[in-house]
C-alpha cells in the first residue's frame, strides 16, 4: 500500500472530527476551513511520524494549526484564556435534565475561553480520553481534567434559567 492510500485510509475517516474541532476552536466556518486545509497539509508532510491511532495524532494536529492562527489572527483571544476561572455553577448534569435551546448551548460552548472550549470540545463532542486529550493539547492530564470541570462549571453557569421574580397574592 503506498503511503497516500495509507494516508487516506487511516487519516481522511477523521476528517469530520478535525474540521470540528477546528470549526469549534476558531468559531467559524471559513477560518476552520482554513486552518484544516493546513492541518491537512501538515499531517501529510509528517505522516511519517503517525505512531498508535490516527485520530487523537489528526487532532493533535489541527488544534497546534488552530492555536498557530488564533496566535496570528487572533491574539487577545488566547491572552483571554489564559485566566484561571472559578465557578460555583451546579453541575452540568443537573443542567442537562433540562430542556434547553440548542442555540444557546451552542453559543455557551462558542463563549468559552480557548483552553477550556478545547477541552471540553474534545471530551464531550469527540468523545476522547483523558490521555488522548492531554496528548494533544501537549498538558498534563490533571491539567485537562481541571479545564474540563471549568468548562463545565462555565457552561452551567451561562444556561442557568434567569431568576423569575415571585409573585405574591392578595387576599
Amino acid at each position: 500500500m503506498t503511503d497516500r492510500a495509507r494516508y487516506e485510509a487511516l487519516v481522511l475517516p477523521h476528517l469530520d472530527a478535525a474540521y470540528n474541532l477546528a470549526r469549534w476552536l476558531t468559531r467559524n466556518d471559513h477560518d476552520a476551513e482554513d486552518v484544516l486545509q493546513e492541518a491537512m497539509l501538515r499531517a501529510y508532510r509528517h505522516f511519517d511520524s503517525l505512531r498508535g491511532e490516527a485520530r487523537p495524532w489528526l487532532l493533535a494536529i489541527v488544534r497546534n494549526a488552530c492555536w498557530t492562527w488564533l496566535r496570528a489572527n487572533r491574539p487577545a483571544e488566547i491572552a483571554a484564556g489564559d485566566d484561571e476561572l472559578e465557578s460555583d455553577a451546579p453541575g452540568p448534569e443537573a443542567l442537562a435534565a433540562r430542556e434547553f435551546d440548542r442555540r444557546a448551548l451552542n453559543a455557551a460552548i462558542a463563549a468559552l475561553p480557548l483552553p477550556f472550549r478545547e477541552a471540553l470540545v474534545l471530551r464531550e463532542l469527540e468523545d476522547l480520553p483523558y490521555k488522548d486529550i492531554a496528548r494533544i493539547a501537549g498538558v498534563p492530564i490533571g491539567t485537562v481534567m481541571s479545564r474540563i470541570s471549568r468548562a463545565r462549571g462555565l457552561l452551567a453557569q451561562a444556561l442557568r434559567p434567569a431568576a423569575v421574580p415571585r409573585l405574591r397574592v392578595h387576599k
